[in-house]
């Protein structure tokens, strides 16, 4: 059977469906939120995030609540909130916010799950959670849906505050100037980026999420210039190096984050040799 065939096989399942509308989608958000952080500098605000998201998770698995987004996805917004105030703070400066925040909710996290576990593989659990699992290939069709319907907020939201977004990205002052309220937008971006965050648990892990974050913008900007090509560009990489990754994975039966991140990496490299070809 070569390789067409496999996938047109593994097409029939609803599951590989599922996996990559919902892995395209994350993708996507991921992408058009990251070149904005990158630029900002404060891109590793989404290792922070699903290290929060990782704490939540447990605190979910102690009180046996089987739907653990209903406390993930408050947890992490609330998360998102403290940390912007927080890395605004002139004592506790942004990169030194993350570091707290996130080292904090990975021991807390990692202590409720030792402490508390009834799981006979506690090792399993955490190293799915940390670096991602097959779940993504397990997903409902309410999560389905539900992954359809909080991406596609994300990107309306987006595309309305287009202009807003990219004036506070650039320069807060002149923003502010202008009239726009910028603690708002900086908040809108910091509660865009928690919801994504908790939709990608599933596909990469709290580990590899910001990967998915910083890689296509980075990939992005080594070949376009301006901000609306560096967007697009980053979308574009971001959602092929999530249908590859997928499908790569079901093939070669190998983890689907890391796959995920693995072909961003390359399509990094490779846009290294093109941004220098170019230049």
């Amino acid at each position: 059977m070569n390789v067409l065939e496999k996938l047109n096989f593994y097409f029939q399942y609803p599951f590989v469906r599922y996996a990559l509308i919902v892995g395209i989608l994350i993708a996507l958000c991921s992408a058009l939120l990251g070149v904005t952080l990158v630029l900002k500098r404060f891109s590793f605000i989404g290792d922070g995030l699903s290290h929060v998201a990782f704490g939540a998770i447990a605190i979910a698995s102690v009180f046996h609540i089987s739907n653990d987004m209903l406390v993930v996805l408050p947890v992490t917004v609330i998360s998102a909130i403290l940390l912007l105030h927080t890395g605004q703070n002139t004592k506790i400066k942004g990169d030194a916010a993350i570091a707290m925040i996130s080292v904090g909710a990975l021991a807390i996290g990692y202590l409720l799950m030792s402490i508390f576990s009834t799981s006979p593989n506690l090792s399993g659990d955490v190293c799915s959670t940390l670096f991602g699992s097959t779940s993504i290939l397990t997903l409902t069709k309410g999560e389905v849906w539900l992954c359809v319907g909080l991406s596609a907020t994300v990107i309306l939201v987006f595309i309305l505050c287009y202009n807003k977004i990219f004036a506070v990205t650039f320069d807060e002052a002149f923003a502010k100037a202008a009239g726009s309220n910028v603690a708002m937008y900086n908040l809108l971006i910091a509660v865009l980026i928690a919801v994504i965050i908790v939709l990608a648990m599933n596909l990469a892990g709290s580990l590899l999420i910001s990967a998915l974050v910083i890689f296509p913008a980075l990939s992005a900007m080594r070949m376009c210039h301006s901000f609306r090509a560096v967007t697009l560009c980053s979308a574009v990489i971001s959602v092929f190096c999530a249908f590859f990754g997928i499908v790569l994975s079901i093939l070669a039966g190998t983890p689907v984050g890391s796959t995920i991140v693995a072909a961003n990496l390359l399509a990094f490299l490779l846009s290294c040799a093109v941004g220098s070809v170019i230049k």
